[in-house]
């Protein structure tokens, strides 16, 4: 929940760019407009201007979480630069309130030349963060990364992968008021990234404003609370997510000769906020489809292992052993969509405990919640439970996500004489890290899997 109070203001902002022709241009432009003057003759220009972005204005309050989207070369990265203070803006201001992090692009505030360790104290301190801060979140700050004994080599050598993890531990150690990422996330493997939404979802607890620039519309939709829709500088639109992402999509696929048109259509719903929940999606718009493959066998892979999991203290019980298992009982995490499986855990009471429920949740790799049960049932509970006892809890589902990698929680709730309070006894978030594979003949559009038949039939007069 934002409050009201903006901690970004954008008013009429604008950076424009003197594009030149040849080099000499620029020369000429240094000399001959000066001389031009000095003759009372009007200048000429050598170079032509270039809107990067033209006129925007917004504000962003404390705790959201805001999309940018919109084609390449829309004016995303400059809009989020000039915000940081990295570009001076031509016409119009910006002002922030509190501290500022950004991953902008990869390596910057990095020298090539110092190692991993030697980097993060240079971009701690260009961050604001003084050295003997530094070296108390540093154990935090490396076991973030993980990237191992590469912290002593030379950040040259580093993966853009391996680079990432380390600016990004290093921005979200500062705990920032105003987080800023630019697309920088998406050189990370899954788990990784996983690991990242993880802290973004803790920095916003703690009320944190993030900008989120992404051409992920699924992630946007999943993390945000608005969104703006930038091209070719000219800030189109402010909504919800949904809406901005189908009027993204509608411009995005929109024929050459109609586009007019629809920036006008875009330019128009802008102008009447009341409106905009009628907006139509964008229907002519091709499905994307994965490319359709056939599945293996449901099966284990040994690496693919939920790097964001937290466990919390555990009161009065102790969960074990989250896993997934086929109906026959094999262990797996890469899964055949729309098979049977079995989500597995065993609970020990240390303590005597009543009104138990065991808990499951299935999130996506941006932390979004797409299901979940309960056992016994929604408002009922195992009445007692002695300490000592050991139970054994299992979920059946059939896996009807799309391809794709998601995560399993798992958790008890109930009371003991310690906690007379209806509480968790013990929580584990993203206890259990699996992949849905791609399969043959199934549409795999979005996050759910309904199992509709499709059928196109032509006739002839």
């Amino acid at each position: 929940m934002s409050s009201e109070e903006p901690v970004i203001r954008v008013t009429q902002l604008s950076k424009c760019y003197q594009v030149y022709r040849r080099p000499q241009d620029r020369l000429k432009q240094s000399l001959v407009p000066r001389l031009q003057r000095l003759a009372m003759v009007k200048p000429s220009q050598f170079y032509r201007e270039f809107w990067a972005l033209r006129g925007a204005s917004f504000e962003i309050r404390r705790g959201e979480t805001v999309g940018i989207v919109g084609r390449n070369g829309s004016g995303k990265s400059t809009l989020l630069q000039l915000i940081c203070g990295t570009l001076n803006p031509t016409t119009g201001h910006c002002e922030t309130r509190g501290k500022v992090a950004a991953l902008l692009e990869l390596g910057t505030g990095f020298n090539p030349q110092f190692s991993g360790l030697e980097n993060v104290y240079l971009y701690g301190q260009i961050l604001g963060m003084p050295r003997s801060h530094i070296e108390k979140i540093l154990p935090d700050i490396l076991a973030f990364a993980d990237i191992g004994r590469f912290i002593h080599q030379p950040v040259k050598t580093y993966s853009s992968g391996m680079l990432v993890r380390l600016a990004f531990a290093v921005s979200v150690a500062r705990e920032p008021d105003i987080l800023i990422v630019d697309e920088a996330l998406a050189v990370g493997d899954e788990a990784f990234r996983r690991k990242c939404f993880a802290r973004i979802e803790a920095l916003r607890e703690k009320g944190t404003t993030i900008l989120f620039v992404s051409h992920a519309a699924a992630l946007v939709v999943e993390l945000c609370d608005r969104a703006l829709l930038l091209d070719s500088g000219e800030l189109l639109f402010d909504g919800t997510p949904k809406e901005t992402i189908a009027l993204y999509n509608k411009l995005l696929f929109a024929p050459e000769a109609r586009r007019a048109h629809v920036l006008q259509e875009i330019r128009n719903a802008a102008q009447a906020p009341a409106a905009n929940s009628n907006i139509s999606p964008p229907g002519s718009a091709p499905a994307l489809n994965a490319p359709a493959v056939k599945a293996e066998r449901p099966h284990y892979i040994e690496g693919l292992v939920s790097q964001s999991r937290i466990e919390y203290e555990q009161l009065g019980a102790l969960i074990t052993d989250p896993h997934i298992e086929t109906l026959e009982g094999q262990r797996v995490n890469s899964l055949v969509a729309m098979q049977e499986y079995q989500y597995c855990y065993a609970v020990r009471f240390i303590e005597n405990a009543r009104n138990i429920q065991f808990g499951m949740l299935i999130k996506t790799i941006s932390g979004f919640e797409i299901g979940g049960a309960n056992y016994p049932a929604v408002n009922k509970y195992l009445p007692e439970v002695k300490a000592g006892q050991t139970y054994e809890v299992s979920f059946s589902f059939r896996a009807l996500m799309n391809p794709g990698t998601y995560f399993f929680n798992a958790g008890l709730q109930g009371e003991t004489a310690t906690h007379p309070e209806r509480i968790y006894l013990h929580r584990i978030l993203d206890a259990v890290m699996f992949r849905v594979q791609a399969y043959e003949g199934r549409m795999t559009n979005a996050l759910i899997n309904f199992d509709i038949a499709s059928m196109a039939a032509s006739t002839e007069e």
